[in-house]
């Protein structure tokens, strides 16, 4: 799959309602670093599912 903002691989995929979205690190990051900056995030941050393996 490829990245949505880029022509790399995605390294990331991200599925609801049978939408299948991917996006490389880079602009995961870049989003993610926008996405905490905003209150969204604190107010879905307990519904998220998130698998922290290191």
């Amino acid at each position: 799959m490829q990245c949505h903002y880029c022509d790399r691989e995605a390294d990331i995929a991200v599925e609801k309602d049978g939408i299948k979205v991917g996006v490389c690190k880079t602009h995961f990051q870049e989003q993610m670093e926008d996405l905490a900056d905003s209150e969204w995030v604190d107010n879905i941050e307990d519904q998220l599912d998130i698998d922290h393996r290191e």
